[in-house]
């Protein structure tokens, strides 16, 4: 029998097994939702919160913050000799500092994982203060260990580790401080997440087959078993923690899992039914399109749009260059360069959920929350061109491009004053200046007299981000606008407009 038709097989089984699952569900209850893309088509929307909030906090945090090496991979890398990250390599750190996996593992990290320090609402106050909207913790990463009260695996926040449910205190303080709550899984990806080269490594004892799975062999597809318990991972933590978002990891998208897109996305809408709110379900489609992007939000790692999108989307970056997870050597982003990329972000259509990684003792790197309070500074004079907006005819002008698609924003190059970006909120036209010109002088070619954007006139200019006195000309240029004095803020400068 060929390979091909043995993966044809699986599939179908897999297709059959969760068929039964999704009928015995519609014989307990009927559904608003189907496990059919017209099915959901026909009843969903994105939830306007979604599409107002703009900025979200991302965590990632576990166990890989003990080593505090290389990157969140860390776990992988130990048993892989060729990764590396940041030009750190798990495999050799790991040996020269905690010996050979067969004796030391990454298992062997949990007991330190104590999350002692940990403030759920020291947390919520600090991403309030950054102008965040919605916080969205990693439930399980790729390694497998769930930072929430599992009831499917030992490896878990509440009897391993912390021993607390650090994800049941983030949600109630990040609901406490009015902001929207979700959870990401990244769980899809551990089937094939350690290497099992040594029959002495800790990854090959069956002791442990329930942290680092099962021996998989040359299979390429999940099997029943690892969907089933895919599936049982992923609706505990819905059930549980009722998220307003549920994110989800390239892995999702990988062939094998075609059988539960539908499945998990009528599940979870028809949960927001119940909840009786509306949620937000997001995946990357990356290399495959596994869903529909009228029917979810699509995420875009490290990477952002070149245009306005026609439906709500976001980027998933990190506060830090190198990893996601805390590491002693990362190299931290500057929150002018963030900000310049949220901007940039909203007037396409998009949020921006930012990252960052805690320390393994539960507390957040001095060098993020400096970064998100200068986010926050500037939110707090500005916000009213970012929050609750919608883009223009156009997202922007200027000299610097931005490219699109996943882990491209290392080509991006940093904007500057003659870099404007537009939004639009109750009839007023935001023009977001990404630099601030040494002469105070600006000027927006896409608000010429005549220009093809709007028919409209200027009946006003206001500078919001400061109290500098300015004035202003349309001319055939451009709208010209001279602003005196120093900068009043860093990153960006907002023009609120009034068009008749």
């Amino acid at each position: 029998m060929t390979t091909k038709i043995k993966l044809v097989q699986k599939v179908a089984i897999a297709f059959i097994f969760f068929t039964g699952i999704t009928a015995l569900h519609a014989q307990l209850k009927p559904k608003k939702f189907q496990p059919e893309w017209e099915s959901i088509r026909e009843g969903y929307e994105i939830p306007e919160w979604f599409r107002d909030a703009k900025f979200g906090i991302f965590l990632h945090w576990g166990p890989y913050a003990v080593p505090a090496y290389s990157s969140e991979k860390y776990p992988r890398g130990i048993y892989d000799k060729k990764w590396s990250k940041g030009g750190k390599k798990p495999y050799t750190y790991h040996r020269e500092y905690y010996g050979e996996p067969s004796k030391f593992g990454y298992k062997d990290f949990i007991p330190d994982f104590k999350a002692e320090k940990f403030d759920a609402d020291e947390w919520a106050t600090l991403f309030k203060n950054a102008g965040a909207r919605y916080v969205v913790p990693v439930a399980e990463h790729h390694d497998g260990y769930a930072m929430y009260a599992s009831n499917h695996t030992r490896w878990n926040v509440k009897d391993t580790g912390p021993k607390k449910d650090v994800m049941r205190m983030l949600s109630e303080a990040v609901k406490k401080n009015d902001m929207k709550f979700g959870v990401s899984s990244h769980f899809a990806r551990h089937r094939v997440y350690y290497r099992k080269d040594d029959p002495t490594w800790d990854t090959n004892d069956p002791r442990f087959y329930d942290l680092y799975g099962e021996p998989i062999g040359n299979d390429t597809l999940p099997t029943k078993k690892f969907l089933n318990l895919w599936w049982n991972r992923t609706t505990d933590i819905i059930d549980n923690y009722e998220p307003d978002l549920l994110w989800f990891d390239f892995g999702l998208d990988k062939p094998g899992f075609e059988v539960v897109h539908k499945e998990i996305l009528a599940y979870y809408y028809n949960k927001g039914e119940e909840w009786n709110k509306g949620v937000v379900f997001q995946d990357k489609n990356m290399r495959n399109k596994s869903f529909p992007e009228d029917l979810i939000v699509l995420d875009i790692e490290r990477g952002r749009m070149d245009g306005i999108y026609k439906y709500p989307w976001q980027t998933d970056t990190s506060i830090g260059k190198i990893s996601w997870g805390y590491v002693s050597n990362e190299e931290y982003k500057t929150s002018n360069y963030l900000l310049d990329e949220l901007i940039d972000i909203v007037s396409k259509n998009g949020c921006l959920l930012l990252n960052i990684g805690p320390k393994a003792n539960g507390t957040i790197p001095a060098e993020a929350k400096k970064i998100l309070n200068e986010m926050g500074n500037w939110l707090s004079l500005n916000g009213e061109a970012i929050y609750d907006t919608r883009p223009w005819t156009i997202f922007g002008e200027g000299p610097t491009k931005v490219e699109t698609g996943h882990h491209s924003e290392k080509n991006n190059k940093e904007s500057g004053p003659e870099d404007f970006r537009f939004t639009t909120k109750d009839g007023i036209l935001y023009a977001t200046a990404l630099g601030w010109p040494k002469d105070g002088k600006f000027n927006i070619k896409s608000l010429a007299k005549n220009n093809p954007n709007t028919s409209k006139k200027i009946a006003s200019v206001e500078f919001i981000s400061g109290k500098n006195s300015m004035k202003w000309k349309q001319t055939g240029k451009g709208l010209s606008i001279t602003v005196t004095g120093i900068k009043p803020c860093e990153a960006a400068y907002v023009f609120r407009i009034k068009l008749n």
